[in-house]
């Protein structure tokens, strides 16, 4: 199993409907949706998760589990209820995001140095919810550091969550390689639920690496599946994707980013995702240098015209 992970402010619903048209991927896992103190409107989930609104699902049919954010206990079961009316296949549960304006308000990875209150989200979710409703998490492998890594596990576990996905890095690692895949096998056997592995796989080579050193079956592509739009497909057994069908692919999202994205704000997406490509595709490296320093997104289209 495949699953294409949220990357904030640039693996959003837009991508996902790109991404998820090559092939290959499983299942995928939205932007965070954060919970405070209040009960959000089903409006405020239909944003950011608008596949709701197709049946939980991208046009290309591949499930969309939102996921939630917080430490209010209470506010996050009442959340997940009015969430779990809009008929997601499951919801997801962050204990990752190492982002330090979410930690300062206890959400996200600072979470794993209280694997009690993990427990309690967790359980209070799982209550909350149908029980036709997954519940997962994702985690990394602590805070600061690992000492905790299978006490949280352990939590989720006990709480009733059907799956875990374990980011292979603490949150003081960030996004620094290497990941430390090895330390997935650890979670893997002291709970027995399907372990998902993520982080740093950018290659198929990587997800063998990381498949072999986890002990995992099962992976989370990230920033991999956007510099490389076939990489689940390849892992799935499937053909690469020639720079000639990569420009279509650009086209339909800046279609999509066209409608769905403030002006000012359209190229910069399509050269975000650009530079993402440049590190698997050499003409993606000449297209980038070629539209960097457009803030047009039609003189930036104009790049993306077949010649």
């Amino acid at each position: 199993m495949i699953l294409l992970a949220p990357m904030e402010g640039l693996l959003d619903c837009l991508l996902r409907e790109v991404l998820t048209s090559v092939g290959g991927v499983d299942r995928c896992v939205s932007e965070f949706i954060r919970i405070t103190d209040q009960l959000m409107p089903k409006r405020v989930f239909t944003r950011i998760v608008p596949e709701l609104l197709n049946g939980g699902r991208t046009r290309a049919g591949v499930p969309v589990h939102p996921q939630l954010l917080g430490s209010d206990v209470q506010c996050m079961a009442e959340n997940a209820a009015r969430l779990a009316e809009l008929q997601p296949e499951g919801i997801d549960l962050n204990f990752g995001c190492p982002a330090k304006c979410v930690n300062r308000h206890r959400g996200g990875a600072v979470l794993l140095d209280e694997p009690e209150l993990i427990h309690a989200i967790v359980a209070a979710v799982r209550r909350a919810v149908p029980a036709s409703v997954m519940v997962s998490a994702k985690m990394r492998l602590g805070y600061m550091d690992d000492s905790r890594t299978l006490d949280c596990a352990r939590a989720i576990h006990a709480a009733g969550a059907s799956e875990i996905v374990v980011h292979a890095r603490t949150k003081a690692d960030g996004y620094k390689p290497p990941a430390y895949w090895e330390r997935i096998a650890a979670v893997r056997e002291a709970v027995p639920l399907p372990i998902i592995a993520n982080g740093e796989i950018w290659t198929t080579e990587h997800a063998a690496l990381a498949r072999e050193r986890s002990g995992c079956e099962h992976l989370m592509l990230g920033r991999g599946m956007v510099a490389n739009p076939a990489l689940a497909r390849q892992l799935a057994g499937g053909a690469t994707l020639p720079w000639a069908e990569v420009l279509p692919l650009l086209t339909s999202y800046l279609d999509l980013v066209r409608r769905h994205v403030a002006t000012k704000h359209q190229a910069g997406r399509i050269k975000q995702w650009l530079h993402y490509l440049r590190r698997h595709y050499p003409e993606a490296e000449a297209l980038y240098d070629d539209v960097r320093t457009l803030t047009s997104v039609e003189a930036l289209a104009a790049y993306l015209q077949p010649p």
